[in-house]
């Protein structure tokens, strides 16, 4: 692994469609930095596992956390491999053909394996992962307790190898199809939130927070 991009191998070189392929950070943290959620995979006593998980990046070191008491989680601990999967949807591509439908997508996969933290790496790590999700959120709330941190397993992902791979255009037909009297194009697609509401047991009459106000459009 470079300081600009990760040695392909055996185990990340993307075989099908492979100019579609990226080994570039750039590129790949990227795809990390626009989104929040993973899927975790490992195995434990020959069965596969694979969780959705939120996740946060500093460098070139991945966090997430769960809860202390979880079996599945606290086997990372031990360093065995793991891998992750981040996809984000950009479109729907709508060809002629049913065959030819395909997305719009930006995915990274990592390889790695996990150690866990403690102390004040630990509670950085969950910052990381908290502005990940919500930047800003952070310095508005209540900060984790003693007994809250016992209670959480928090894990620094060391990156091993890495790739990503992108599509992106309109779709590609068989030749004989673009007679067809069928629409055709993309639909293009983004994550968005809407409208805050406003929890009914608050007990204060507060304005939305400026890291909520950061997440929507308000159509005021």
């Amino acid at each position: 692994m470079s300081d600009n991009e990760f040695e392909k191998s055996p185990l990340n070189t993307v075989k099908r469609l492979p100019k579609r392929g990226y080994y570039d950070k750039e590129t790949i943290f990227g795809i990390l930095d626009e989104h929040f959620i993973c899927h975790l995979g490992w195995e434990v006593d020959g069965q596969p596992f694979l969780i959705p998980t939120a996740y946060g990046r500093k460098g070139d070191t991945l966090y997430v956390h769960g809860s202390s008491k979880s079996r599945m989680l606290s086997a990372l601990t031990d360093g065995r491999p793991l891998c992750m999967v981040v996809t984000i949807v950009d479109g729907l591509v709508l060809a002629r053909s049913a065959f030819h439908h395909s997305m719009n997508y930006r995915s990274a996969i990592i390889y790695g394996h996990a150690h866990e933290l403690e102390g004040e790496e630990k509670m950085e790590a969950l910052r990381i992962v908290s502005e990940q999700i919500l930047a800003g959120r952070w310095d508005e709330v209540r900060l984790p307790s003693e007994i809250e941190l016992k209670a959480t397993t928090v894990l620094a992902i060391d990156i091993d190898s890495a790739s990503a791979k992108i599509r992106t255009g309109p779709p590609s037909d068989d030749d004989a199809d673009y007679d067809l009297p069928v629409w055709a194009g993309v639909l293009p697609a983004h994550l968005a939130f809407d409208q805050p509401i406003v929890d009914p047991a608050m007990k204060h009459n507060l304005p939305i927070s400026l890291s909520v106000k950061s997440r929507f459009k308000s159509e005021d």
